[in-house]
This record gives C-alpha cells, structure tokens and sequence, in this order.
C-alpha cells in the first residue's frame, strides 16, 4: 500500500472545529431534548455531548435529572455544558404543555399501543421538534405521553426491547437531524 492510497486519520487540530463561542452564536437545528427523570449522571452528559454534536437548540432537564455543574456530567459531557443552551425544570408536563403551546410538535421517544417507528419521521411536517427521553427504569411519565403530538419508536430485534437512553438518544437524534443537512 502506498502513502497516498492510505486514508489518514486526522488530528483533533485538523477536524475544523468552530470555537465555543461561534457554536454558541450559529443557527441550531430546531430540535429541543427534554429530559424527562434521567437519574445517571454519565446519561446526562452523554446528552450534552451529542446535542453539541448535532446542533440541538437546548436541553431541559426535568424532574430528577441534576444540573451542571457535576463532575459526573462533566466526565461524558466534556464541556458541552458550556456550549449547549439548557434549562432546569422541576415539571417535565407543564413544560412540554408550555412547548406545545408554541407550536411544537411534542415527539416521546417511548413504546407505546401506537407509535410511529423511527424509520417513518421523514413524513413529518412540523418545524420545531421537541424529544422526551425518559427515566432510565419507567421511561417517559405517562402525563407527558398523554400530550404527546406523536410518539416514535425505534425498532428492536432482539430479547431486550431496550436501549439504553443515551444510545437512545444518539440514534433518534441523528434521525431528526438528517433533515436539517
């Protein structure tokens, strides 16, 4: 193999990066993550860190979901903390109540009787979309599911029928995302 036929993984100072501040000021994806009850400090700042990845509007942390700062979420997130718009909320239902009001489509990522399979989002019309994830043992509170605009599904195949909500959340959110580039 010669050199010029080998594909060279990149440094980090050759990936591009924006600084903090420019990520802070460049026009995000109209997605919104409500965390709904996440009690693992590491879930939380794996939310973070993929929000930063795909250019999340903001986070909600509700219920018990703690906040930053934690070293805890400091340890997952690696500073998308400090890059991603977030919020604490002590209501996860009069929040998505007060998102619907705006106009937002309320999407929980949950199993249901009914639900719409992750594969189908692309014929959704709405603008702003706003994913609930939920605690990582009951799920989404059933309040929350009851004012859901839809609720999506990922399918699974084997004996679990359960991701864990961080790995939930990458895949649901690069779902979302595709439509934005």
């Amino acid at each position: 193999m010669t050199m010029e036929t080998r594909n060279k993984k990149l440094k980090l100072w050759e990936l591009n990066r924006v600084s903090d501040e420019a990520f802070k000021n460049q026009k995000k994806n109209p997605l919104i993550i409500v965390l709904d009850d996440i009690r693992s400090l590491n879930n939380i700042g794996s939310f973070f860190r993929t929000s930063d990845a795909f250019n999340v509007e903001k986070i909600f942390l509700c219920g018990i979901t703690a906040c930053p700062p934690h070293r805890d979420i400091h340890k997952t997130a690696l500073g998308a903390t400090d890059t991603v718009a977030w919020e604490y909320r002590s209501n996860a239902s009069e929040l998505i109540s007060e998102l619907k009001a705006l106009g937002h489509a309320i999407c929980t990522i949950e199993q249901t009787e009914k639900t719409t399979l992750l594969q189908n989002i692309g014929s959704l019309t709405d603008e702003t979309f706003v994913l609930v994830f939920g605690n990582e043992v009951n799920g989404v509170n059933q309040d929350v599911i009851d004012q859901s605009t839809y609720v999506i599904e990922i399918p699974q195949f084997g004996t679990k029928h359960s991701l864990n909500v961080s790995v939930c959340a990458g895949i649901v959110m690069w779902e979302f995302c595709k439509r934005y580039i």
